[in-house]
């Protein structure tokens, strides 16, 4: 099965973008997008030096425009990325490029929600002196227990023995000075503590523009930085993008997740490297492509048909007559005591699943009626396998 991935802030790097502009309508949708940014992504992308495309509300609208453009030169007609792309996700930002991808917003929006989110965050960043430093190895809980003991948070918790812990730059000082037993710490150079309490700001006004963004649920499964889930309605992904900002990346938990959906290949689109070559250290025997250039974009497509399952993501792509709701993770479902015929208000209670000894409710997001289950009691399920059918008969917000 073939997932494609979208890389975080950091990946850049000065003049990544030159060689695409020879791709057909590449330069054209930057310009467009720039346009809609109110940025210049062209200048960013191929001429600006790594101190001007390191600030976050450049930074941000630059990856995601990247993210989306490379993904459309490998798949230049969507439904055929639809048809063989088994599940999608980002690394924090990327998760907007992600989210585009999969269909749940335009790439307009996305850009004006980018753009927001990378002013935003900067103005938070700038009201007190915050940072980010990556742990990397050492004993997992060790990690977690030090990083507590300073007053700091895993910001991102990416697998493969990296923990990224952020706060207070005080804080971060006494941490390295007193980090934990066998790991290895390195102070990033990004603005503040994003991921945490110190982004609360940027959340409120993102989520208010939020409110104006239309949405569709994903053409293929989408996988959240919270907590690893696949997420099938398209309001709940924004919301989440919004939350995002303040709350931990879970990466480890995507990959669990690429892990219990069977996955065989990870593309990461441009600027690629860095979730591939986490893939290497936590999915071991997974095939992996970091697309960096377009002279990759032949290889990359033989990779695409090595892997992809025509056809797999279909099962999410619901008709317009009824609504699907799905297992955020793998495990065991218990069906709650709704029945076929049953009308259901929005946010019901419909079932739970059983996955590594945690509950996960499941909630009909929709006013609606029970068309029938696809499920039996006890049956196992995979991340984003359907549940039940209904026939919505409220409003889809």
């Amino acid at each position: 099965m073939l997932v494609l991935v979208a890389p975080g802030q950091g990946a850049q790097t000065p003049g990544f973008l030159t060689p695409w502009l020879e791709v057909p309508g590449f330069a054209d949708r930057l310009t467009w997008w720039s346009a809609v940014s109110g940025l210049d992504l062209v200048h960013y992308g191929t001429e600006a030096d790594a101190e001007a495309i390191k600030d976050t509300a450049i930074a941000q609208p630059l990856l995601v425009a990247a993210g989306i453009a490379s993904a459309l030169a490998l798949f230049p007609h969507p439904a055929d990325a639809f048809k063989m792309v088994g599940a999608a996700g980002g690394h924090s930002v990327g998760e907007i490029a992600a989210a585009a991808g999969a269909g749940v917003i335009s790439a307009e929006a996305a850009m004006v929600f980018v753009r927001e989110r990378g002013r935003l965050m900067a103005q938070a960043a700038a009201v007190t002196p915050t940072g980010m430093t990556a742990v990397l190895g050492g004993d997992r809980d060790e990690v977690l227990a030090k990083i507590a003991e300073h007053n700091l948070i895993p910001a991102n918790n990416n697998g493969a023995g990296q923990i990224v812990a952020a706060g207070t730059l005080e804080d971060l000082a006494r941490f390295g000075d007193d980090g934990p037993a066998g790991a290895r710490l390195r102070a990033l150079s990004v603005a503040g503590a994003f991921h945490t309490r110190h982004m609360g700001s940027a959340v409120e006004q993102l989520a208010k523009l939020a409110n104006g963004i239309t949405t569709r649920d994903p053409r293929t499964r989408l996988v959240s930085n919270a907590d690893g889930a696949v997420v099938h309605d398209g309001r709940e992904v924004l919301r989440r993008l919004v939350a995002q900002v303040s709350n931990p990346v879970r990466w480890d938990l995507c990959m669990e997740t690429f892990a219990d959906l069977g996955v065989t290949g990870i593309l990461e689109v441009s600027p690629a490297g860095t979730l591939t070559g986490l893939a290497k250290r936590a999915l071991k025997g997974v095939e992996t492509f970091a697309l960096k250039t377009p002279d990759n974009l032949d290889a990359a497509g033989e990779f695409i048909a090595r892997h992809a399952e025509p056809g797999d993501a279909d099962s999410l792509d619901a008709a317009p007559t009824w609504r699907l709701v799905i297992a955020p993770h793998g495990g065991t479902v218990h069906r709650g005591e709704v029945r076929a015929g049953d009308k259901l208000e929005p946010e019901t209670a419909v079932a739970t699943v059983i996955a590594r000894g945690d509950k996960h409710e499941i909630t009909a997001k929709h006013q609606g009626e029970i068309l029938e289950w696809l499920v039996e009691d006890g049956d196992p399920v995979a991340p984003g396998q359907p549940l039940l059918r209904v026939h919505p008969t409220g409003s889809f917000g």
